[in-house]
């Protein structure tokens, strides 16, 4: 941005200087050369380096209107600093150069315009302050409202006047009504003690102690209302005491004691309502606050009989306000100025404080007497007039008076709950102001946008907060910090008030909350950083003397464990110590109970029933619902050697488990817990490796170690038949799959290859391509839910992905390296989107194979100690049970399948585990293991008590209670 004058046309349409850049089709810059048009010259000469964009395209990027933006570079006015920045943004320029020589041009324009007369005499109009007693000769306009509240107050005793934010209730209050009382007024503010500041009105009106008076106030209703009757009584005054209580929202927004607050309600209500009464309460409440009012019973009856409503002036009666006190001074309005006002705030709430703000300003950049519409703009108008004062004495600060500026602004605002924000009276012992601070104070104090009494000092008008954007900023930009500042303040005067008692002061999170204020931007003063630093030297000499506490009690817990059996305990460490020792006494008991219920679940399953739910009761712990679990599993005994499979067929109902020894048991589990062998027959092959039913459960495969797989029709569970055998492998037949369409079978073997067989017709099979590409034996073999890829593992440590689109013609797609030894087990998502693979390592993997050709490895699961032979999804995806030769079964949940977590650990078994499989509705696991049997788990733990109960009879006996649970009270864990 260049800093050098433009020359601007003339009002006959002269040409521009050379240099001067005037975009095309804008009206040229007319007037006399001064600071606003060389403002316009520049902002039209940013946009002309920027290309000269259309005002439509710098409405897009500015996100304000054309004629803003156009209006911004016409030089009639100098624009605001938002719409500026918005402007040299939307052109590329330096926003921080620009809003120092908005300021600078800001600066001059009010020079220009000041008063040359000077401002000696009174001013017309008190600003943003409302009008007080003394202003009663300035306040016009609410004649006809000030009528009407003096007969309502005249015909009722308990008035509460609403009215939002800047409609004119205090000057009304106090500029009317009290005014024009002929008998003696009480007017207070609530404040933060509101007993209090009633209590020292009443003594300075009447005489007495305020000390007295509020020791009454707190111990009996109708004190006010006493004092008050003896006071006109005595002095024989005709007329009723009027006590009227401004800005009373304060006992809300200040008051944080709930008890004064409810004292104070009931002190006004009675002495307004005394059958005897001579006294008139009179409240004015911010409209916002209504809801506030009817939680308070005392307060409902009074809105409901005495409410009066301040509403927005008439046209006539806004016209009376502005003009009167001028004429009154021996001033006068331009007419165009009297119009532009009231135009601008008819239709606008809380429009007075800036109307007289803005009057004040102009006021001040008066012509002789003449109040000009000239200055009515340099003064920012109703709009900007606040905001612009406060901008321009902020600006004027240097940087670390901004600080003081900021952080006297942010302790003079009520921060709102549900409600606006409102202005808050401070104590000025609370402000602890050094020089700068003081001197900060004072040119906020010249110029009116705050005011000073003796003790307090306090926002001009609530308007200053809905004005001015420098002040809503700071107020949103970090709203929790000042609510915690805003409590340390409170808890700071409440721990001085109580002559710095220690129990005053924060502790545990309030002082966390606290400790971070250091951090932030808010300024301590010396009393709260001394009740800071207070409160982090007690919470450290409390946690000292815990530490050393807690030294003391674990050198006695030794001897309160030996005491702990011949006494009751007698002190707070006894019973601390004592439920210690019980909690420690029932976590190591459940464990060594779920312990005894896994070993004795073969030989005596009703007791092992009975103690596992007894653990689990006992201490609810993942450990015992394991335990729980693993005692209630069903075992199915038939096979004489290694159980090397499990299959659940579609129809839930039936369970084929196969053996090394060459037999296949088909099982009826439509009732687990009643599981009951259907048949079982020899498979034909020395040793069975795998089975595998068809998705129609009418055939059955075996993978056998004679290097052929075995078609059986089980159709008729009872009459299993062989129909086919599968010839082709030259090695053990490790694994065998069916296509999810049952027409295609794959089979993976020792003999390093993997074979594709068309079942279609299963009494006449027919090999359809064999997949080569392991370099040692394949091992498991997997279809994914769509049946066009197929996974493979071998012991050569990879996992490859095969299409199997069209079956004959097989492509291999990728190969998944990660694993350090041989691959076990391999098994699809229901999704078809993960893939998880056991392996010799001692880990499952989980792999994104969403991109076929391009998976990736999600992550690695590293629970078991020994070999993983087994993997399954269950049928919702949500679990996946991993099998190990550490004979342990774990079930992971994969709500997050890049973070899978332990859900469970099942234990019961005595070999390694080879086989696992979910029942086709996820309720039941089957395992199969080297110890010769299988076992089926429920996965639900809500339904495992059930089952518990069931299988748990004849109840446990009042000895085998205390054998397993000595030192519990006999409670049989089923009924």
């Amino acid at each position: 941005m260049t800093g050098e004058r433009h020359a601007v046309n003339n009002r006959r349409g002269t040409v521009p200087a050379e240099g001067t850049a005037v975009a095309r089709g804008e009206r040229p810059l007319e007037g006399e050369d001064g600071p606003v048009l060389r403002f316009a010259a520049d902002l039209r000469a940013l946009r002309e380096k920027a290309g000269r964009p259309a005002y439509r395209e710098l409405s897009k990027r500015a996100h304000y209107s054309t004629g803003a933006l156009s209006d911004a570079a016409g030089g009639r006015r100098l624009p605001s600093l938002a719409v500026t920045l918005a402007y040299v943004g939307a052109c590329g320029g330096d926003t921080e150069a620009w809003e120092r020589r908005w300021r600078e041009v800001a600066a001059e324009l009010d020079a220009e315009s000041a008063d040359p007369v000077g401002d000696d005499g009174e001013a017309p109009y008190v600003g943003l302050a409302p009008f007080g007693v003394e202003d009663a000769d300035r306040f016009f306009g609410r004649e006809r409202l000030v009528t009407e509240l003096a007969a309502r107050v005249a015909d009722q005793r308990f008035v509460v006047v609403f009215g939002p934010s800047g409609s004119g209730k205090s000057s009304l209050l106090r500029a009317g009504l009290v005014s024009g009382a002929a008998g003696p007024v009480l007017l207070m503010t609530p404040g933060q003690r509101p007993l209090q500041e009633c209590a020292a009105r009443l003594a300075c009106l009447v005489g007495g102690s305020a000390i007295a008076l509020r020791a009454a106030m707190g111990a009996d209703d109708d004190s006010l209302h006493l004092t008050a009757l003896q006071a006109l009584v005595s002095g024989q005054a005709s007329s009723d005491l009027l006590v009227v209580v401004d800005q009373f929202e304060e006992v809300f927004t200040l008051c944080r004691d709930a008890d004064e607050r409810a004292r104070f309600l009931a002190v006004l209500r009675a002495a307004a309502h005394a059958p005897n009464s001579r006294t008139r309460v009179v409240l004015g409440v911010r409209a916002d606050f209504y809801a506030h009012c009817a939680h308070h019973p005392e307060l409902v009856e009074a809105i409901r009989d005495g409410q009066f409503l301040v509403g927005p002036m008439t046209t006539d009666e806004l016209r009376t306000a502005i003009t009167r006190p001028a004429v009154e001074a021996g001033c006068r309005l331009e007419t165009a100025l009297v119009s532009r006002v009231i135009a601008d705030a008819t239709g606008r709430p809380g429009v007075l404080p800036l109307v007289s703000h803005a009057l004040l300003e102009t006021w001040k950049r008066r012509r002789g007497t003449t109040l000009t519409s000239t200055g009515y703009d340099a003064a920012g108008g109703i709009t900007e007039a606040v905001a612009r004062t406060a901008a321009a004495v902020h600006a004027s600060l240097s940087p670390r008076q901004r600080q003081w500026s900021r952080q006297l602004f942010l302790r003079l605002v009520a921060l709102g709950e549900g409600t606006e924000d409102t202005k808050r009276r401070v104590d000025r012992a609370e402000l602890d102001l050094d020089a700068d601070g003081a001197l900060v104070l004072e040119r906020l104090v010249r110029a009116r946008l705050v005011t000073r009494d003796r003790d307090s000092v306090q926002i001009t008008h609530e308007a200053l907060i809905r004005c001015w954007p420098q002040l809503r900023h700071w107020l949103t930009e970090d709203r929790e910090t000042l609510r915690v500042h805003r409590q340390l303040v409170e808890a700071t005067a409440t721990w001085e008030s109580l002559d710095r008692d220690p129990g005053a002061l924060y502790r545990g999170a309030r002082l966390a909350l606290a400790r971070e204020l250091a951090d932030s931007a808010v300024t301590l003063t010396a009393r709260e950083r001394a009740f800071l630093d207070a409160s982090l030297a007690a919470e450290a000499a409390e946690r000292a003397a815990a530490r050393r506490r807690t030294r003391r009690l674990r050198q006695l817990v030794a001897v309160l464990a030996v005491l702990l059996v011949l006494s009751t305990a007698s002190t707070v460490y006894a019973i601390r110590a004592d439920i210690a020792v019980s909690r420690q006494r029932n976590a190591l008991l459940a464990q060594e109970v779920t312990k005894e219920a896994v070993a004795l679940r073969a030989t005596n399953p009703a007791l092992a029933a009975q103690l596992g739910l007894a653990a689990y009761r006992l201490v609810p712990s993942r450990q015992a619902r394991d335990g729980l679990i693993s005692t209630l599993a069903v075992p199915l005994a038939g096979h004489t050697q290694v159980v090397s499979s499990v299959a659940f067929a579609p129809d839930r109902r039936h369970l084929a488990t196969a053996g090394f020894e060459g037999s296949v048991w088909l099982w009826d589990i439509g009732e687990p817990v009643l599981a009951t062998p259907v048949s079982s027959f020899a498979g034909n092959c020395d040793s069975i490796a795998t089975v595998a039913f068809s998705p129609d459960g009418a055939l059955l495969a075996l993978g056998c170690r004679d290097h052929t797989v075995r078609l059986w029709n089980v159709a008729d569970p009872q009459r299993p038949a062989e129909v086919a055998t599968l010839v082709g492998h030259t090695d053990v037949v490790f694994s065998v799959v069916f296509a999810p369409d049952g027409r295609t079978l794959a089979s993976g073997s020792y003999d390093r290859s993997v074979r594709l067989w068309d079942v279609a017709d299963s009494a006449r099979p027919a090999p359809l391509s064999a997949l080569i590409g392991h370099t040692l034996n394949v091992k498991p073999v997997a279809f994914s839910p769509d049946g066009k890829t197929l996974a493979s593992g071998g012991d050569d440590r990879t996992v490859r992905l095969w299409d199997t689109g069209d079956p004959a013609r097989p492509v291999e797609l990728a190969v998944l390296t990660g694993h350090d030894d041989f691959v076990s087990a391999v098994a699809f998502s229901p999704d078809g989107r993960t893939l998880a693979s056991g392996s010799d390592d001692h880990t499952v993997r989980l792999w994104d194979v969403g991109d076929r050709r391009r998976p990736t490895s999600l992550t690695t699961l590293a629970a078991h100690s020994d070999i993983v032979g087994s993997v399954a999804f269950s049928p919702d995806g949500t679990t996946l049970a991993t099998g190990g030769y550490d004979q342990t079964v774990r079930l992971w949940d994969l709500a997050e399948r890049g973070r899978p977590t332990e859900r469970a650990t099942l234990t019961g078994h005595a070999g390694a585990i080879n086989s696992t499989a979910f029942s086709p509705d996820g309720r039941t696991l089957a395992t199969g293991s080297d110890d010769h049997i299988a076992l089926l788990w429920e996965t639900d733990g809500d339904r495992v008590e059930a089952r518990a109960c069931a299988v748990g009879r004849p109840a446990i006996s009042p000895d085998e209670w205390e054998r397993h649970l000595p030192g519990l009270d006999y409670q049989p864990p089923c009924p």
